[in-house]
């Protein structure tokens, strides 16, 4: 009975205990800015128990009454609270100058930012994941500066991106880091399962990374589960795309009249227009609303010894030309296994699966005469263009829409990383990291046979076949991989004020690409193979009409690396690294070579003369230098042993024997490319960190350009490091954050990047690289636009003999109503010596500015980009060929005084077709990148749902655009040496999304 007592009191003791357990809720938000803080661990001072805040700052906990809670978060001071009876508790952190430890992604690890000597700017996921777009990188467009990124509207297009000016002749794209994976692309990630961007861009944080670090470094670190109770989180928008921006191209009206104008002026007789009877607007017709939809699901938990999540995604994307698809499926897994207090180890997984869209341009919707009908009921064909165009434009509408579906193409992506780490001997720690990258890809495509109606053809048949008489099927497959390990010690200890981290491995990496394609055509005599993709293979067809193709290569490189981060007492920072990279590429010559930084820093700010004033909260001075490797060589892995290409052949008797040399001859001290970098700057934080200032002076030097050099051995080109480009700027941004009052909270900031860009030398004096209207030569910017100069037209018949006479011409070069142009070199000649530089696509500067609010439940942010100081190259109208023109040309020439800028109608004068400053264009805009208006539902309403968080929001990008150019758009990238040229390019369109966030 005494037991049974006992028992009973047990239990009710327990019961009241129960009974006053509670759930405590609340929000966590920074003090000054009223942002709300994710990630803020809450715990239960006497158990330990805790949760973290979710993205809203928002927690959920049970506690018993008299318990205290604790709040801690990186770069605020922990706060303890007591629960007091309270069911919601709303916590304001404050900034603590001696906590602002931000952890930021460096090469092989992570450090704290207040020790780095250099240039790292971080991103976090929350601010990317609810903008439209699948490929990560979009999103950054005016976020960072010295981070270039010029947007496509293409769906599932990555985006050109130049760090810090173009370093090279052969490539400008940076290196991509995922989880310690090096790469050549994110195309595969899922924005909603990203934690953060890093953009590396100094020589202190690139010099780690060798012959793969001088064009900048994207480090992307993919989302973890954090301690606490499950959670599950989903996130969907559905949105349109518009083209709120189309060419002014002439109508039927207007192209008539000048039309007619033109066959005037060439003696001609006016055009029949009676089976030219339309009014056609292309731009109408090919342009559509695109329809988007992205669909998250994820669910994350962990306890002490294991944490797991698990993310999925769904997108569907259509671009803004009919029959345009794309569509993405991914997954992230990432687990950690805690199996002792000192050794851990963890996975982390990424898979994808995209249907690529079939490209279709824009090319001919501003080429087509809108005279010609779209389509002739009658015969139920597309209507064929006149016959002044016919042999150069077809209906933009065959390719659309004869050609639908016409093209299968899949890409399949796996990426693996595991990792084990152990902690040892207090102050060490060794960690190996293996990884794998698989992709596949595949494609078919089917060629028809499409017919177009032609009123032109004499009878009753008025069906006329476009292009190729013969179906064909092609098909394609190719695969890469890429496999890296890491061996890593790291040591981390302190020494009275003294303060060291160093890292000290090993690394190899090993990447190929195998691919193979075929072709195969009906036979003339052979039924048309079927337009049914269950038939296009490879295997039908006329087996004597088939062709093939394949390549294959593969590169390995072994590196050594070691970096120290040293302080003093948190005031005087050294960082130093070095790496030694052997390449497969130079095996029989010397492989290996050296890159190496050193970076230093003066924290002004915890000085003790810096200590009696309370404006300046944190100033660092610093600088860097190193010298940093690019390997990137126009996809060229193996530049010291070059392709054999067909040349002569011998005649030995009756036997004629094919002769095959190498493609260029290459140095034999050939190497990759080395760019000597160097930065200065400071940090500053003011007001009470409301105010944060970063500037910086950067210098690079590419030294040893590779560059392919014609006729260096007879016919046969040499390849040698003689190049030499330099780029130099200022990149500096500021932020402030205001909190005015309990509900209202304000930030705003913007950052600004100069870009000086020149070629120092190429090669021999003279030596230049030419892609009309693109030329690199030493002395200029590369890829800058040469050219004549647009001087004015030609008034009358005694001005053009006047400049015949004085320049030296033949009667009859040029003629009144033609393009002036300007005699250069003053020699009174006018020929090729006086192109010049007529346009540089680099720009003077870029920039971003933002601005964000919150008032109780409401957030409006803002972002503005813009690009100021560079050119854009018109080429599509640049030929012989009549197509629609410009509503430019009702300003033409038609008589003396009519015009000094707009030459007359007439498409056979050459003068008039020759690269000149005619066809440049301004390049500088300024765009309302993006808005967005979000409301998160209040705790207490969804408390009784049993949700934790409900976000619903509205996000609009590229609504306006203040631009001079003509074409659809201002953003136009393209290779190093070859961009900002519009020849028709695809528009950035304007798009409005809708959308929710949920978590429970």
């Amino acid at each position: 009975m005494r037991k049974f007592f006992t028992l009973l009191m047990l239990i009710t003791i327990l019961s009241i205990g129960y009974a006053q357990v509670r759930t405590v809720t609340g929000t966590v938000k920074d003090s000054q800015s009223l942002m709300a803080l994710p990630g803020v661990t809450v715990s239960v001072k006497s158990t330990g128990q805790g949760t973290q805040t979710d993205e809203a700052g928002r927690f959920s906990i049970q506690v018993f009454p008299t318990d205290v809670l604790t709040f801690g978060f990186i770069g605020y001071a922990t706060q303890a609270v007591e629960i007091n009876n309270r069911a919601n508790i709303d916590i304001f952190l404050e900034p603590d100058d001696q906590a602002l430890e931000e952890v930021v992604v460096i090469g092989y690890g992570t450090a704290q930012k207040r020790d780095l000597t250099g240039s790292i700017t971080q991103v976090k996921g929350d601010d990317i994941v609810d903008k439209p777009g699948t490929n990560p990188v979009a999103n950054l467009q005016g976020k960072v500066a010295g981070l270039q990124v010029t947007n496509s509207g293409r769906p599932g297009q990555e985006p050109d991106i130049r760090i810090r000016g173009t370093n090279s002749i052969n490539s400008v794209k940076p290196l991509y880091v995922v989880d310690g994976l090096l790469n050549d692309n994110i195309n595969f990630l899922n924005p909603a399962d990203i934690e953060s961007i890093e953009v590396l861009k100094d020589p202190s944080s690139l010099a780690i990374f060798g012959v793969r670090g001088a064009n900048g470094v994207i480090a992307v670190t993919t989302k973890r589960a954090k301690t606490g109770q499950l959670n599950f989180e989903f996130s969907s928008r559905i949105g349109i795309k518009d083209v709120n921006h189309r060419m002014k191209m002439a109508d039927t009206a207007q192209f008539k009249e000048l039309y007619d104008e033109q066959l005037f002026n060439q003696g001609n007789l006016p055009y029949n227009y009676t089976n030219w009877t339309g009014d056609t607007d292309w731009q109408d017709e090919i342009f559509k609303n695109g329809i988007l939809n992205y669909n998250n699901l994820s669910v994350s938990g962990a306890t002490e010894r294991n944490s797991f999540r698990m993310g999925l995604g769904f997108s569907h994307d259509e671009g803004i030309i009919n029959h345009e698809r794309h569509q993405q499926f991914t997954f992230n897994i990432a687990d950690e296994l805690k199996l002792t207090d000192n050794f851990r180890t963890g996975i982390v997984l990424n898979g994808y699966r995209a249907q690529l869209p079939v490209e279709r341009g824009v090319f001919g919707a501003i080429q087509a005469v809108p005279i010609a009908p779209v389509y002739n009921e009658e015969y139920g064909l597309y209507h064929t263009m006149p016959g002044f165009q016919r042999a150069q434009v077809n209906n933009p509408l065959l390719a659309i829409e004869e050609r639908k579906n016409s093209n299968i193409r899949l890409n399949y992506r796996v990426i693996a990383n595991g990792y084990a780490e152990v902690d040892f001997l207090s102050y060490f720690n060794f960690r190996v990291n293996v990884s794998a990258d698989y992709g596949f890809n595949t494609g078919r495509s089917y060629s028809a046979v499409v017919s177009q109606y032609n009123p032109e053809i004499a009878g009753e048949d008025k069906a006329e076949i476009v292009d190729n008489r013969y179906t064909s099927v092609s098909q394609m497959q190719d695969k890469h991989y890429k496999y890296q390990t890491d061996w890593l010690v790291n040591y981390k200890n302190s020494f009275g004020l003294h303060n060291f981290t160093g890292t000290l491995g090993f690394t190899t990496y090993m990447q190929g690409v195998e691919t193979t394609n075929s072709k195969r055509t009906q036979g003339e005599t052979s039924i048309p193979i079927p337009n049914d993709p269950d038939y296009w293979y490879v295997g039908i067809g006329d087996a004597a009409r088939q062709e093939g193709d394949g390549t294959a290569s593969e590169a390995r490189t072994l590196s050594y690396l070691a970096r120290v981060l040293y302080n003093y007492d948190g005031k005087y920072l050294v960082n130093a690294s070095f790496r030694r990279d052997g390449s497969s590429a130079f095996a029989k010559n010397n492989p290996w070579q050296n890159f190496y930084a050193l970076g230093g820093a003066w924290v002004a700010s915890r000085e003790d003369f810096m200590q009696d004033q309370d404006i300046i909260n944190n100033l660092k001075i610093r600088g860097s230098y190193g010298s940093l490797g690019n390997q990137n060589v126009g996809g060229n892995r193996y530049p010291m042993y070059p392709l054999l290409q067909a040349g002569r052949s011998a005649v030995f008797g009756d036997e004629l024997i094919p002769a095959y040399g190498p493609e260029y001859i290459p140095d034999p001290n050939l190497r990759w490319e080395i760019v000597k970098s160097w930065e200065a700057g400071f940090e500053l934080s003011a007001l009470q960190n409301r105010l944060d200032i970063e500037a910086v002076y950067y210098h690079k030097n590419t030294d040893g350009v590779m560059v392919r050099v014609p006729g260096m051995f007879g016919s046969i080109p040499g390849l040698s490091n003689i190049g030499n480009i330099e780029n130099k700027g200022v990149e500096a941004s500021a932020r402030w954050h205001q909190r005015i009052n309990e509900d209202w909270s304000l930030s705003f900031g913007g950052n600004i990047t100069t870009v000086k860009n020149m070629v120092k030398k190429l090669s021999t004096d003279g030596f230049q690289i030419t892609n009309p209207p693109s030329r690199t030569i030493a002395g200029y910017p590369i890829g800058y636009f040469y050219g004549y100069i647009h001087d004015g037209i030609f008034q009358t018949q005694a001005e053009v003999d006047q400049y015949n006479v004085q320049n030296g011409l033949g009667s009859g070069a040029f003629r009144p109503g033609d393009i002036r142009f300007r005699d250069v070199d003053g020699n009174g000649i006018i020929n090729g010596n006086d192109r010049d530089m007529i346009g540089n696509p680099t720009p003077d500067f870029y920039y971003g500015l933002s601005l964000s609010t919150s008032y109780k439940n409401f957030d409006l942010s803002m972002d503005f980009q813009g690009v100021y100081g560079n050119e854009i190259m018109r080429t599509w109208n640049r030929q012989s060929a009549t197509v629609n023109f410009l509503q430019d040309r009702m300003a033409r020439w038609t008589g003396p005084g009519t015009s000094n800028w707009e030459p007359i109608l007439d498409n056979g004068r050459a003068a008039n077709r020759e690269i000149s400053s005619y066809f440049v264009e301004d390049g500088s805009f300024f765009r309302l990148r993006d808005v967005t208006l979000a409301y998160r539902f209040p705790q207490e309403s969804l408390s009784r749902l049993r949700l934790k968080n409900l976000r619903l929001f509205v996000n609009a990008q590229n609504m306006f655009t203040w631009a001079n150019n003509t074409g659809f758009t201002p953003e136009i990238g393209g290779s190093a040496i070859s961009f900002g040229v519009d020849n028709g390019t695809y528009p950035v369109p304007a798009v409005y999304t809708f959308g929710m966030n949920l978590n429970f």
